[in-house]
């Protein structure tokens, strides 16, 4: 939580002869702190200064809005609380190793009775900072090493390069990073990257360099990422054996595209959460402003938990998408949605559901996929609290479908479409929670609704990842 430090309530000695203070005077002295106590306790005050004490590259007029508030405190407890929510800003800011609080008694010309000033003590990062961290994504993890300037001009900035190996892919890029003053989930972003992945799923691989321009906002309950992204992709063959249909969509193809994120997420965790919904809608229009591919692309997810008896939790969740290819082109394998694996239809092979072509998964234009889930605390655990409230009992319910539209057709012959042969599978297993990082499952799956060519793990499936069904 933080220190909040209040200074003693008066400036007089206590007691003894060294320290100048006579017997006749000690009632007078203690009435006269009693009186300030009662003033700072259950009376109102003023706060009359706030100061910000440790600033160096950052300027001052950055950090107002953030500790404004203080100065609305009506009494002691106010004004630690303020106090100590101004703090909790501060350090969201991302410019501050520490900052601790004190509160003391206003001194000074202009000093009112009952007035009180509050000092922010701050220790600024360092102009360089490095980083060495390991990432989990859906089933595959990397290495990452980074170097940032924080707070690079004094508001704020940030400046950022990255470096990922990972088991499918490997990356690199530099960001800059700009808040709006007085209002830090408003935000900025300016990347350039390099990815280069490997889908063995589809005997492909994919090297992207790309720039990116993000808008980050609130509004309301939601919050909403504007994005443009300028990439020239190159796509190639990750085997030999690849089938025809990969080989067709090799070569270099330039993206350029608007998308637009809407979120709202009212979980206590985005892990294993145990409460809360999340619901997120996402568009993206690529060929408008440019580039070889043309399509408008849809995506939602939905996802409801609710806590339920002995401690455990219900959970719901729907996810659905579609593509829809403009101006006669085809849409790229690159673009297409995916499905299958221990993150979203467990009991299939990693985005081994739907069109195929001699073992090479191609991705489809439209796809849904729903989940039931019941999560339960170990049994026989003991009351304390330990090693094992990391890990949870699952038992599942999965569905969905994947396949391509034929979009001279009406919405009820894709909804028909989309509702034949639909793979589902059930299972129970354990679940490992990493802090709020990512989370591991290990089930044992029975695959049911197979269609010819599906890939499927039928028994003991392993997952690793942040985004699950």
């Amino acid at each position: 939580m933080g220190t909040v430090h209040a200074r003693s309530m008066d400036s007089y000695p206590m007691h003894g002869r060294d320290l100048g203070v006579n017997a006749d005077d000690l009632e007078v002295m203690e009435a006269v702190q009693e009186t300030k106590q009662e003033v700072l306790e259950n009376k109102d005050v003023v706060v009359q200064h706030v100061n910000i004490e440790g600033l160096g590259r950052t300027k001052e007029d950055y950090l107002g809005y953030e500790i404004s508030d203080v100065f609305t405190a009506r009494n002691l407890v106010e004004v630690m609380r303020k106090s100590h929510e101004a703090r909790q800003r501060l350090l969201h800011l991302g410019i501050f190793k520490d900052v601790e609080v004190v509160i003391d008694i206003s001194e000074g010309a202009d000093a009112l009775p009952n007035g009180l000033d509050v000092t922010f003590e701050v220790t600024e990062l360092k102009r360089l900072t490095g980083s060495y961290n390991t990432m989990v994504g859906n089933n595959e993890g990397s290495m990452v090493l980074g170097i940032k300037l924080p707070n690079m001009l004094g508001r704020g900035e940030k400046l950022t390069f990255q470096f990922s190996y990972g088991t499918k892919e490997t990356s690199y890029g530099l960001s800059f990073f700009k808040p709006q003053s007085g209002f830090y989930e408003r935000n900025f972003t300016l990347n350039m990257y390099k990815v280069t992945g490997q889908f063995p799923w589809s005997s492909l691989k994919e090297t992207d360099r790309g720039v990116s321009t993000e808008l980050n906002f609130p509004l309301w309950m939601t919050d909403h990422t504007l994005k443009w992204e300028g990439v020239w992709r190159e796509l190639g063959c990750l085997a030999r054996s690849a089938s025809f249909a990969v080989r067709e969509e090799s070569g270099h193809t330039l993206k350029s595209a608007l998308s637009h994120t809407m979120v709202i997420d009212t979980r206590n965790s985005a892990i294993l959460p145990r409460r809360g919904a999340l619901l997120r809608i996402s568009q993206e229009l690529a060929g408008y402003t440019g580039g070889d591919a043309s399509f408008l692309k849809e995506d939602v997810e939905l996802q409801l938990n609710k806590p339920f008896i002995w401690g455990s939790v219900l959970s719901a969740s729907l996810w659905g998408g579609m593509i829809y290819p403009l101006g006669g082109q085809p849409t790229s394998i690159a673009d297409r949605f995916y499905l299958g694996g221990p993150t979203s239809v467990r009991g299939f092979g990693m985005y081994s559901i739907g069109p195929q072509s001699e073992g090479d998964y191609l991705g489809g234009e439209a796809y849904w996929a729903g989940g039931l889930h019941l999560y339960t605390p170990l049994p026989f655990r003991s009351n304390k609290r330990g090693l094992a409230d990391l890990f949870r009992t699952h038992f599942f319910l999965n569905a969905g479908n994947l396949c391509n539209l034929n979009y001279g057709e009406g919405p009820h012959a894709h909804l028909q479409k989309l509702a034949e042969c639909i793979r589902w599978s059930y299972g129970a297993g354990i679940i490992l929670r990493l802090g709020n990082i990512a989370r591991l499952e290990l089930n044992y799956c029975f695959p049911m609704g197979v269609q010819s060519g599906d890939r499927i793990c039928d028994g003991v499936q392993f997952g690793a990842g942040i985004r699950f069904l």
